[in-house]
């Protein structure tokens, strides 16, 4: 096991802890998970949601929350890498990006859609940026992009196959046709991309794989298909020390597989969650009445969707389970029980205390 090194910063264990909205990745997961030696990744989405001020201003107490959670996540580990998942798609994409960097980011990863406009956001910090990508494509047309408008490239690429959880980066098509064999194919297709680019800017650009990856054989395979560390979310979920309520990781210790479903965002973007009371009334065609508007997406007309994607996500966090959406990976039904994140690193590279 290699360290996993991005620019001038090293990450011991090459693991970066998937960011989760809304409020399942805060300060103590991510505190944790660098504090092992892995990268923990705080997520902004409407991260301000127990601030006392959020339904009348969410745009402040989310900046405000920014703050606070990196706050907590040093507390727990000063010297570890602590970043930020800031989706393309959020409404106040720009200021959660700059509320970052003011936060003392270690690095930024961004997708939701393609993060044009990231390296003019970070310009002069010495934030790391990692867009992330689900096909060649997508890698060749940031990394262009990138390269063409600001004459740099990304620190770190992040591949997020179909068995992510949460919104994912194919239509509902594609997922039923990407098969094991097939994907790992486009894997290596995004690494080939990535690699010409490092070549060019004469750097080193690690690529992480994401989705799906759960146990020590699902890291050994992420190898061996030539990336440079693994990206885990789900798996940190049940534990001790992840953000969530305990009813939200109960939820996960009880699901089955056949549970485990692929949903349609309020603003049509497929999604993968746990088929509950609140979801069986969305697929039934019910329109779910909403608060409201928080302003979380760029794309949404509050008098059109089925349901409010940030009502729905605060209703999970809160532990309010049945009136939820609860996203997860695809592999959420394998969690029989509560652990710790160091346990989980543990068991993911087959270290002993």
């Amino acid at each position: 096991m290699n360290a996993l090194k991005i620019g001038e910063k090293t990450a011991k264990i090459p693991l970066i802890q998937g960011g989760m909205g809304v409020g399942i990745s805060l300060g103590s997961l991510a505190g944790n998970v660098a504090k092992e030696g892995g990268i923990g990744i705080i997520s902004t989405a409407q991260i301000g949601f127990r601030e006392p001020d959020f339904d009348q201003h969410p745009s402040a107490a989310n900046i405000r929350a920014i703050s606070k959670e990196m706050e907590k996540a040093r507390a727990i580990s000063p010297g570890g890498i602590i970043g930020y998942n800031i989706m393309v798609a959020l409404r106040d994409y720009k200021q959660h990006v700059e509320a970052a960097v003011s936060a003392g980011a270690d690095i930024i990863i961004s997708g939701a859609g393609l993060p044009t406009e990231l390296p003019g956001l970070v310009k002069d910090s010495s934030v790391k940026i990692a867009p992330i990508v689900s096909t060649e494509k997508s890698a060749k047309v940031i990394l262009k992009y990138w390269g063409k408008k600001y004459h740099r490239t990304a620190d770190l690429v992040v591949i997020e196959g179909p068995k992510a959880g949460g919104h994912l980066g194919f239509k509902k098509e594609e997922l039923e046709t990407y098969t094991e064999e097939v994907y790992e194919e486009e894997i290596k297709k995004i690494i080939a991309v990535v690699r010409s680019y490092a070549e060019e800017y004469q750097t080193e650009i690690p690529v992480v794989l994401a989705g799906g990856i759960y146990d020590q054989e699902d890291v050994k395979k992420a190898f061996s298909l030539g990336v440079d560390g693994v990206q885990v979310a789900t798996r940190f979920v049940t534990t001790v020390e992840c953000d969530a309520h305990i009813r939200y990781k109960e939820a996960y210790l009880n699901a089955k597989k056949d549970d485990i479903v692929i949903v349609k965002s309020p603003v049509g973007m497929p999604g993968r969650a746990i088929l509950n009371p609140f979801m069986k009334r969305v697929m039934l065609g019910e329109k779910i009445a909403h608060t409201p508007c928080h302003g979380c997406l760029a794309r949404c007309n509050p008098a059109e969707i089925p349901y409010c994607i940030t009502d729905s996500l605060v209703h999970a966090a809160l532990g309010e389970v049945d009136d939820a959406l609860l996203f997860c990976g695809a592999e959420a039904y394998r969690a029989e029980h509560m652990e710790t994140v160091k346990e989980v690193m543990d068991s993911l590279f087959g270290l002993t205390s």
